[in-house]
């Protein structure tokens, strides 16, 4: 099974952005244009999109929906999309829409029934972001940290039937530092839920070692500033990604 690569749509103010560690003062804009950004990644290759509200992701409901749903309309591969999820009114309207996956971060934490039943109504829809600040769970757009570990927080959900995990490290996110790759294989290795990778790829180093562990659990990599600065060629991701 090759590695999925999901170029990520971040939005703030309608805009397309990209913070540096999460933090909202830290936004550096790449556009204004939400759907015409996903077009050029579908018209590089790619087949899936990773799109977060991040204003939703402080307020805990949906601020971008109007980009979002241009994203979506626009885009002819899966849109997976995060940021304020929280109910399940906003899990339902969001697949209603047509998104393919849905990402729940702050609220697996607080409400892991929510993402259990979420996960039984719709199958294979369901990613739990599992954000970590050294080790620890953040939650809450990044802006809290908790006391779980990236690990127990993962074991509460193998049996819930989730799709994936979505690990970020914080820490590293959009500052171009590299993923920590390490960390997210030992995720992959000690669960039973395919992990998605994020925060901080720098180049088409990380595509090709996180392809390579593909086996171990690795399931795709979300890359966002190195794309939009130009340090990785979404082409030759998606093709080393193909290739492992």
């Amino acid at each position: 099974m090759s590695l999925i690569v999901f170029p990520a749509i971040d939005l703030k103010g309608g805009q397309v952005v990209r913070l540096a560690e999460g933090d909202m003062n830290r936004a550096t804009v790449y556009g204004d244009d939400a759907a015409a950004q996903a077009m050029l990644f579908a018209d590089q290759g790619a087949g899936h999109l990773h799109v977060v509200d991040l204003d939703g992701a402080f307020a805990g409901a949906s601020v971008n929906g109007e980009a979002v749903r241009a994203i979506v309309s626009a885009f002819p591969g899966h849109v997976q999309l995060g940021g304020g999820i929280r109910t399940r009114e906003a899990i339902e309207g969001w697949f209603d829409l047509g998104v393919s996956r849905v990402v729940i971060g702050t609220a697996a934490l607080e409400n892991p029934d929510l993402v259990r039943a979420a996960a039984g109504e719709f199958p294979g829809g369901i990613v739990v972001a599992v954000d970590a600040r050294e080790g620890m769970v953040a939650t809450r757009g990044w802006a809290d940290v908790s006391t779980v570990s990236v690990i127990d927080m993962a074991r509460r959900f193998e049996d819930a039937g989730v799709a994936a995990l979505l690990f970020t490290d914080v820490g590293r996110d959009g500052l171009l530092k590299g993923c920590n790759v390490e960390a997210t294989v030992d995720l992959a290795r000690a669960v039973d839920i395919p992990v998605i990778a994020s925060g901080g790829v720098a180049g088409i180093g990380e595509i090709h070692v996180l392809a390579l562990h593909a086996r171990d659990g690795v399931e795709g990599v979300i890359t966002g500033r190195a794309l939009y600065d130009g340090r990785l060629d979404l082409a030759a991701a998606l093709s080393v990604a193909a290739a492992a």
